[in-house]
């Protein structure tokens, strides 16, 4: 069937059922490689929360804007959606292991962690090879997650670091071509 532009064919109000199971899904969304991110905010008894992240992205220069998305299963979803501000944090190829301790259920993700607190109180992580502290601007239930929207109120970025990169399942770093 040919399709023009003046084609009177409806589009379908829905999309068809998938054709793969979720760990086909899960595997092809691997393949897209992605930095890796640690969101931290406060609870609202003050208390630092911090989770690993690879679902970060612009959304806008103006004004300034990025996302970010949340499991609705998680245990720190009420703080992050209740709460005014959050920091994301980029990490850098030498933070491998405090994505893996801030990716772990149940674990004591702050001790010993260096951070200092951003202009809303969000934790901000030494180190990073960037830093979006963001007002949490608007959500958006969208199948098993919600959506985070931030609106920028100050970044800072290290000069010359090397990014942590995620990728199939494991951690790389950048090798220029």
């Amino acid at each position: 069937m040919k399709f023009h532009a003046n084609s009177s064919v409806t589009p379908p109000r829905q999309a068809q059922p998938p054709s793969f199971s979720t760990p086909e899904f899960r595997a092809a969304l691997g393949m897209f490689a992605t930095g890796v991110t640690i969101v931290t905010a406060l609870t609202p008894e003050g208390q630092p929360i911090g989770l690993t992240a690879n679902s970060f992205a612009s959304v806008s220069l103006a004004p300034p804007l990025v996302l970010w998305s949340l499991a609705q299963a998680a245990a720190s979803l009420p703080a992050f959606r209740a709460g005014s501000h959050y920091a994301i944090n980029v990490l850098a190829a030498d933070q491998k292991a405090l994505a893996e301790r801030f990716a772990l259920k149940g674990a004591d993700r702050w001790s010993g962690v260096e951070f200092t607190a951003g202009i809303s109180g969000a934790p901000v992580l030494a180190g990073a090879a960037a830093s979006f502290e963001c007002f949490n601007r608007s959500r958006y239930e969208e199948g098993d997650h919600l959506i985070f929207v931030g609106e920028v109120e100050r970044c800072s970025r290290r000069e010359g670091v090397s990014p942590l990169l995620f990728h199939g399942g494991r951690f790389y770093t950048e090798h220029p071509l």
